[in-house]
């Protein structure tokens, strides 16, 4: 069994390689058995919406990131703009319901797969398979997951579940390395 740094040091080695193997990634995400004491100090909530807390920017080349829902949280259908997504639940559950792309304007979106992770559940994701939305559907406990995304991204594109309309959205991080980030007076998000 590996420890969280040991997993992000892991992660770190497999980046150095040029060609990247999903299914390693997937492996070694699997591998590491949650432990709150060793990941605590990044999971930072919020009461009003789910967080994403940068853990590691990979030298470039991807973003670890911690991301707190508190109960009835959801992202919205989104896009991940050519990168890969490796989800990690670190704590409760969270459901991911995956949908094709939309073919018509006007039309709601078609879902193709929606599944339950509890925690140690590991996911993947990107877009040949589609758009997701991840949500933590109990009213009374918040969940915790681990977020891999490779390339690292600062925009992508959300998705009306009910007409396929495509908004580009600039993503955040709410802290960094365990530290809130105050953006009053930024004018990218970063």
């Amino acid at each position: 069994m590996i420890s969280f740094v040991q997993l992000v040091v892991q992660i770190r080695e497999i980046f150095q390689q040029k060609l990247i193997d999903v299914d390693e990634v997937m492996k070694l995400m699997a591998s590491y058995k949650s432990n709150a004491n060793e990941w605590r100090r990044f999971a930072i909530f919020d009461m009003n919406k789910y967080t994403r807390n940068l853990v590691d920017v990979g030298n470039g080349k991807y973003n670890l990131m911690i991301l707190c829902w508190g109960p009835g949280m959801a992202s919205s259908v989104h896009d991940h703009t050519d990168a890969h997504c490796f989800v990690k639940i670190l704590d409760g559950e969270l459901t991911e319901t995956k949908y094709a792309w939309p073919r018509k304007r006007h039309v709601p979106l078609d879902i193709s797969e929606n599944k339950t992770y509890g925690m140690n559940g590991v996911s993947y994701m990107n877009d040949e398979l589609g758009l997701h939305r991840m949500e933590n559907l109990s009213h009374s406990n918040g969940a915790v997951s681990l977020h891999l995304y490779i390339p690292p991204y600062s925009t992508c594109n959300a998705f009306d579940e009910r007409t396929g309309k495509k908004t580009q959205c600039t993503v955040t991080f709410y802290s960094k390395y365990g530290k809130k980030v105050d953006y009053r007076g930024s004018k990218n998000g970063n």
